[in-house]
């Protein structure tokens, strides 16, 4: 039995190390030397030289770089918990076999398999100010139509819609969450008479909050990298300071004005205030333990 287990557990490590090394190579190493570049001044044409924190320095009297911080973290705050919401919602409603459900459920899916340049470009349609249906939409209900793509103010909100729309992922985590769940547990509350809402608040809401915690530290880690490519697309690499995020501003320096040593300490910024979100929302959801645990 021991020499069984042990077998197992060298078949898990030979199947992981693929994994394992492409994770040391492509994000732990290259992590570790743009550490390094942040305190240096690199164009990528010359040995760099040490400068300390000079980088940091620069970057917080940056005004680009205020809004870039000020931007990310408010639509991280804001996008996460409406998708989870969203996710919610939609698994719920979906949970149950009806006519036309699989199709539902893969209209949901959909978007997040969607390029992201294509993605983007459809977006940019939709919202275009001429000819774009939302501003055809808006006028026929007696509403006012914003110059969504002209005024640059208004591509934030734009993209938060754009992040509401792929929730596909947690959707079908939340799915199979939710399919996991004994039936006998909401039917027993059914006949002691509880409400929907009493056998969701105090059921299946509680045996959810691990899942729940789990796409809440993946759509923080994941949230303010996604929004790189439709605001490129969108602001054409201008600056737009509505639309203007910490990827967007790691990208200039270092592709645009050969900032390396600056890129880095950006990026260095960047995962601190990615390592605090998580913190804050752990606090938050810390005793979301496992389903086992709750019942």
């Amino acid at each position: 039995m021991h020499l069984k287990s042990r077998t197992r557990q060298y078949a898990l490590y030979t199947m992981l190390a693929p994994y394992l090394l492409g994770t040391l190579l492509l994000v732990i190493v290259p992590t570790l030397i743009a550490v390094g570049l942040a305190f240096t001044t690199y164009d990528g044409f010359s040995a760099p030289t040490w400068t300390g924190l000079d980088n940091f320095v620069f970057i917080g009297q940056y005004n680009a770089f205020l809004y870039a911080v000020r931007n990310t973290v408010g639509f991280i705050v804001l996008a996460v918990p409406l998708r989870l919401l969203a996710m919610l919602a939609l698994a719920l409603l979906l949970r149950a076999r009806r006519r036309g459900g699989n199709l539902y459920r893969v209209a949901v899916y959909l978007p997040t398999i969607i390029p992201d340049i294509a993605y983007a470009l459809l977006w940019t349609w939709i919202f275009n100010p001429v000819f774009g249906p939302v501003n055809i939409i808006l006028p026929a209900l007696g509403l006012p139509a914003p110059a969504w793509m002209v005024n640059r103010n208004t591509t934030g909100i734009i993209l938060l819609i754009m992040s509401l729309f792929q929730v596909g992922e947690g959707f079908v985590v939340l799915l199979a969450a939710l399919a996991d769940i004994p039936a006998a547990y909401s039917d027993s509350a059914a006949l002691d008479g509880a409400t929907s809402w009493q056998i969701f608040r105090y059921i299946t809401f509680p045996l959810l909050r691990p899942w729940l915690a789990l796409l809440t530290f993946r759509d923080i880690v994941v949230g303010s990298q996604a929004i790189f490519t439709p605001a490129f697309i969108m602001m054409g690499g201008e600056r737009a300071y509505a639309a203007w995020f910490l990827p967007q501003m790691l990208y200039e320096e270092a592709f645009g004005r050969f900032r390396f040593g600056v890129a880095s300490a950006v990026m260095v910024v960047w995962l601190l205030t990615a390592g605090l979100l998580l913190a804050l929302a752990y606090r938050v959801v810390r005793g979301w333990g496992y389903a086992d645990d709750l019942l």
